[in-house]
């Protein structure tokens, strides 16, 4: 088991250019192994669960090179895979392709490791079948593995039951070898990567109010042209920095080249209601996917502050550093309506419960967030658990920084999933941080 212990730092600062975005990096690949011809992308993260999607791309029939910084992934004609495909830890990538295979004609396989085949596959079973396509869920309780017998393919109007950016783009995705229009309606706006790349590449799309729609192509799918693209920063990554900085007076980050797109940046309205100083300076980058800048985030005296409603889905994957922050303001801060943090590679609520509790934090665990009464000095001296989850792993290291006493986070391996040079950045701000191996 891998552990990390991380010390207290008086004072963090630098400037980080964070890896690319983890979203976007699987959207990306996807659609260039759909195009006939190569594409180039740069920015790619090269982290476990992008790998993992573009080992099932190769699997698939896509031929991918690494060049320097680059990829280069010449798509065209797919085929039926000779085994299961195995999407690791991610979410997104096994709910993607997963709409990219239901207008296939073969049966199919997507599994993945321990933590992703606990996590609910109805969500996306029930459109795809709406469509025509046939899916067993063969895990406990409705989970991966997940077998996807491909069928012709029609359009649906689908009403998303619960706010998810990976089911809007699973359904967009298998609606582009649909005949017909699908229309996706959504009630709370979630991130719109899917959408982003699509008008990017040519593919016509319509977004009026909640409702965003598509013509397919039918069952042989779009005829795409080969792409450059570039991936921005990922926001989610650069969020770890801007917390650190954030949480103390004296405290400064530069993050470099990061994504910009407003349906990922929700925590800059969040860390500037704390009372947190944050600068965006916008760059231009005509081959980027997404809108992106520099921002730079200085130290200040924290409030506490609501989250909640319609901009959850938007800082989801950021909350556990919210409730970081809600430990050092001064004050109450109270997360809602955030349940979907109980289905996420740990249930994120539970975890973040535990592990602040274990530092003194004061908190309430709700059903849907937690309530935390922050002000009062972190102790530190403990050891925690990342529970397999990156995000809980990494907020728990910048929870340390601050921290009256080192704090020891057990089975870190897991960072790799999304951010294997997280712990050379930490060092890089002026962390004291130690990595071992016990059994």
């Amino acid at each position: 088991m891998d552990i990390a212990i991380v010390k207290p730092c008086p004072k963090i600062s630098g400037t980080i250019t964070v890896p690319g975005d983890k979203s976007m990096s699987h959207r990306a690949v996807m659609m260039a192994a759909l195009a006939s011809g190569t594409s180039v992308i740069s920015g790619f993260l090269r982290a476990e669960d992008c790998l993992n999607t573009l080992k099932a791309l190769a699997a698939l029939g896509a031929k991918v090179e690494f060049h320097g910084h680059d990829i280069r992934i010449t798509g065209g004609k797919w085929h039926a895979p000779d085994g299961a495909l195995d999407m690791g830890n991610s979410g997104t990538g096994l709910r993607l392709m997963a709409g990219l295979l239901a207008g296939r004609p073969w049966t199919s396989e997507l599994t993945g490791d321990e933590s992703l085949c606990s996590r609910p596959m109805g969500r996306i079973k029930e459109p795809l079948e709406k469509m025509g396509a046939r899916l067993a869920l063969t895990g406990q309780k409705g989970c991966a593995p997940v077998r996807i017998t491909g069928g012709k393919l029609k359009g649906i109007d689908y009403e998303m039951p619960v706010a998810s950016a990976q089911v809007k783009s699973c359904v967009l995705l298998a609606a582009l070898f649909a005949e017909g229009v699908t229309s996706v309606i959504e009630k709370a706006p979630t991130r719109d990567h899917t959408e982003q790349i699509f008008r990017r590449l040519g593919i016509p799309l319509t977004v009026a109010g909640e409702r965003i729609s598509v013509r397919g192509y039918g069952m042989n799918g779009p005829n795409l042209a080969p792409a450059t693209l570039a991936i921005p920063g990922d926001f989610s990554s650069a969020a770890f920095w801007l917390v650190a900085a954030c949480a103390r007076p004296g405290n400064r980050i530069t993050v470099r080249q990061v994504g910009l797109n407003p349906r990922r940046t929700g925590l800059l309205d969040v860390l500037r209601r704390m009372g947190a100083q944050i600068r965006v300076d916008a760059d231009e980058n005509a081959q980027a996917l997404e809108p992106c800048g520099t921002i730079t985030a200085a130290g200040s005296g924290l409030r506490g502050t609501s989250i909640g409603g319609a901009e959850i889905p938007n800082i989801i994957d950021e909350l556990p550093l919210v409730a970081v922050l809600g430990a050092f303001a001064q004050g109450q801060t109270v997360i809602s309506g955030a349940r979907e943090l109980r289905v996420k590679e740990s249930d994120r609520i539970a975890c973040m419960a535990s592990n602040l509790r274990l530092l003194g934090v004061e908190l309430e665990e709700k059903e849907d967030g937690l309530i935390i009464n922050g002000g009062k000095k972190v102790r530190g001296g403990a050891a925690l658990e990342s529970f397999g989850d990156h995000r809980i792993a990494m907020a728990m290291a910048v929870a340390a920084l601050d921290a009256e006493d080192k704090i020891t986070i057990r089975n870190i391996a897991c960072v790799a999933t999304s951010y294997p040079e997280f712990w050379n950045h930490l060092r890089s701000i002026g962390a004291d941080v130690g990595i071992s191996h016990c059994d």
